[in-house]
């Protein structure tokens, strides 16, 4: 079902002078275009959406053919361009925020993604009405029980290796593995099976940002005209498909989509991206019984041993304890260690969580009560409900930082003031962006106008290799493929 890695090479170099120069539609001609297609999508009673790089380039992630594209750049030489945002704070373009609009609708029946990027699952389209044909740098899955986690980090390898956690599934506890396909891996068929089955039954497949260049993925789309199915494909290049298209429009997709959701009266909510951390206080009495050991630790909730890649620092102060000096934590792992001697007042640890490039916001601030002496119960809220509160006080304030607890668990080693641990779980909001037909607004960050109509600064990827042609492979993978999910994070 795919093509081997040498062989993949020597295919991108035979199409790859299909489609490089971009082409616009004339203003008239494309808003007829827009309102064609916005017809055929009202009439649609099965419509399917296959995406490629172009849906994410105004996210700043670069595609590959267009003048500035990954491949583009290599085979002229050029380095690739500078990243201005980590890869890991990328957020949904217009595109995929409108394509959740038309599946809360119920117009938009299924989604098929070559991308690895992770923005469709971010941005809220369901697992289960998405196949990821690639794989995603943000999940990890179960080769067991086929429990998949979407991390808020890059996960560190590709070719479906095993990764350094395990399945938190007691019946399994085996190493996960990374999604993302390498050149010589085969089209999984839990991506593949539920992808050709939506394209076979669509009456409309509508093809974003794609050169539909890649095989056996391109193929998919045309796979609705058997049964008399329509192809229409939104690209700013040519593709080798748009003979067999019913509407080939060339524009900006974001532009071309916001077009469609204004003539479909349907408005775009604000993307809002809520973090999860961990915070654990453990304590313990000293041989003399007169000091309590205590430490304080910031933590991920998908590893302990992971980093917090949303987070920079954590300045600590103290209220209602004046013989406690403040402190600062700057690297991984955010640990605190003090004593305090028993009979100390109980107190409040401020931290003041500075948030990392690509955030909405410079910080947060945590409040955690200490009381060597009082004992603590279990606590475990639905989360959906908490992220909807924090969700929406964000959009209504129009700015980042709020945060909530979502779950705490405590371990006692007998009456108070006895060994204890408590972990916490907090909800952070860390991001939110509004889209409009014209322009992109993000929290702390101004109107990027450029996000609905051209590309956005470039972000920041890690590098992982090169093959044998000095092309970066992870780069490649980045921009190439995708995949599945337990939601630790949003």
């Amino acid at each position: 079902m795919s093509l081997g890695y040498a062989e993949k090479l020597s295919y991108i170099e035979d199409v790859g002078n299909v489609g490089m120069t971009e082409i616009f539609d004339p203003p008239r001609i494309l808003q007829e275009k827009i309102e064609r297609l916005t017809m055929m999508i009202r009439k649609s009673k099965h419509l399917v959406v296959f995406t490629g790089a172009g849906i994410s380039t105004s996210c700043g992630i670069p595609d590959f053919r267009g003048p500035t594209g990954i491949w583009t750049l290599q085979r002229g030489g050029n380095a690739l361009p500078e990243a201005s945002l980590p890869f890991h704070r990328a957020m949904p373009s217009m595109t995929h925020m409108a394509l959740v609009e038309l599946e809360r609708a119920g117009i938009l029946k299924f989604v098929i993604s070559q991308n690895i990027d992770g923005l469709h699952l971010r941005s809220g389209i369901p697992r289960e009405k998405l196949s990821e044909l690639h794989g995603n740098s943000f999940m990890e899955r179960c080769s067991c029980c086929g429990m998949e986690y979407f991390r808020d980090f890059e996960v560190e390898s590709v070719g479906l290796k095993e990764t350094s956690r395990r399945c938190s599934n007691a019946d399994c506890d085996v190493k996960l593995k990374d999604t993302v396909l390498d050149w010589e891996d085969a089209l999984p068929f839990e991506e593949m099976n539920p992808a050709e089955a939506h394209c076979e039954k669509a009456d409309v497949v509508l093809c974003l940002g794609t050169s539909l260049q890649i095989t056996p993925a391109c193929n998919l789309p045309l796979k609705c005209l058997r049964g008399g199915g329509k192809v229409v494909i939104v690209n700013l290049q040519k593709t080798p498909k748009d003979k067999k298209a019913s509407l080939v429009i060339h524009g900006f997709v974001d532009k071309v989509i916001g077009g469609i959701m204004e003539l479909l009266n349907l408005r775009i909510r604000p993307f809002v991206r809520v973090d999860l951390l961990q915070t654990i206080f453990t304590q313990a009495l000293s041989s003399d019984e007169r000091y309590v050991n205590w430490t304080l630790r910031l933590a991920s909730v998908h590893d302990k041993r992971a980093v917090l890649p949303f987070i920079t620092s954590v300045e600590v102060s103290f209220l209602g304890n004046h013989t406690m000096k403040e402190a600062v934590l700057d690297k991984h792992p955010f640990n605190l260690k003090r004593r305090t001697v028993l009979t100390a007042e109980p107190f409040d640890v401020i931290l003041k969580v500075n948030l990392s490039e690509g955030c909405g916001c410079a910080y947060t601030r945590i409040k955690i009560p200490i009381d060597f002496h009082a004992s603590a119960d279990d606590m475990k809220r639905d989360k959906d409900h908490v992220f909807r509160k924090l969700k929406s006080k964000a959009v209504k304030g129009s700015y980042c930082g709020q945060n909530s607890v979502v779950e705490r668990s405590v371990m006692m080693m007998g009456p108070s003031p006895s060994p204890k641990t408590e972990m916490t779980v907090r909800a952070i909001v860390t991001n939110i962006r509004w889209y409009d037909e014209k322009m992109v607004k993000t929290a702390g960050a101004g109107s990027l106008t450029t996000n609905a109509n051209g590309y956005a600064p470039t972000l920041k990827r890690r590098i992982q290799g090169k093959n044998e042609n000095g092309t970066p492979r992870k780069h490649l993978k980045g921009l190439i493929r995708h995949k599945t999910v337990k939601l630790d994070m949003e």
